[in-house]
């Protein structure tokens, strides 16, 4: 019963310790106001992995030559998805997520007056083994541009520790906790875009 109890008080302090912030440190996401939709955009350029902020090439080789090891192919298979859930996961979940806080009726539209690029800075794979787990999160900056002026910057919006959890502990798979992630800041973007644009 005190396992069970320490365990429990445990995982609140780790959840409580990754609530995501998120602040507009230039510009104002005021131009988006009468908007009915938006392009979005995603880069990872330069994203750090863990705690120990590893690059990205380097976290990817040394994670798929330790699955690899434990069992042959799986580790290449980790490697694809690592890439692959960007466009098939992350991207679909910010979206949704922001489209509908942001009262839009699109965040895919090519001919838009603007685009949102967010760009993930950090990547926090986290772990869940059943018993005791780790959330995952990323860090990431979101820039609003003139679409036929990428390099008209109207606002810049800091994303820090957008939490990636399934709600039921079922989040086994990396890019089911990321997932996650992205939804959740997809979320709270978009609900700080209604408050710009009242």
């Amino acid at each position: 019963m005190i396992k069970k109890t320490l365990t429990a008080v445990l995982l609140a302090a780790s959840i409580a310790g990754y609530a995501q912030k998120i602040k507009i440190v230039e510009g104002s996401l005021a131009p988006l106001k009468g908007q009915k939709s938006i392009m979005t955009e995603f880069t990872y350029d330069n994203m750090t992995i863990g705690k120990d902020g590893l690059p990205e090439q380097d976290y990817v080789t040394k994670r798929k030559n330790e699955i690899n090891a434990k069992e042959a192919g799986k580790g290449d298979i980790f490697a694809k998805k690592w890439v692959d859930d960007r466009q098939e996961r992350f991207a679909p979940q910010f979206r949704e997520l922001f489209t509908k806080h942001a009262a839009l009726t699109t965040s895919i539209d090519e001919k838009a007056t603007y685009t949102l690029i967010f760009h993930t800075t950090r990547t926090e794979p986290g772990w869940n083994v059943g018993i005791m787990r780790v959330p995952a999160f990323i860090d990431g900056e979101a820039i609003l541009v003139e679409t036929a002026h990428k390099d008209k910057v109207l606002a810049r919006v800091t994303v820090v520790k957008s939490p990636g959890r399934d709600a039921w502990g079922f989040d086994f798979e990396t890019g089911a906790r990321l997932q996650e992630a992205y939804a959740k800041a997809g979320k709270e973007l978009g609900q700080l875009v209604v408050k710009q644009t009242k």
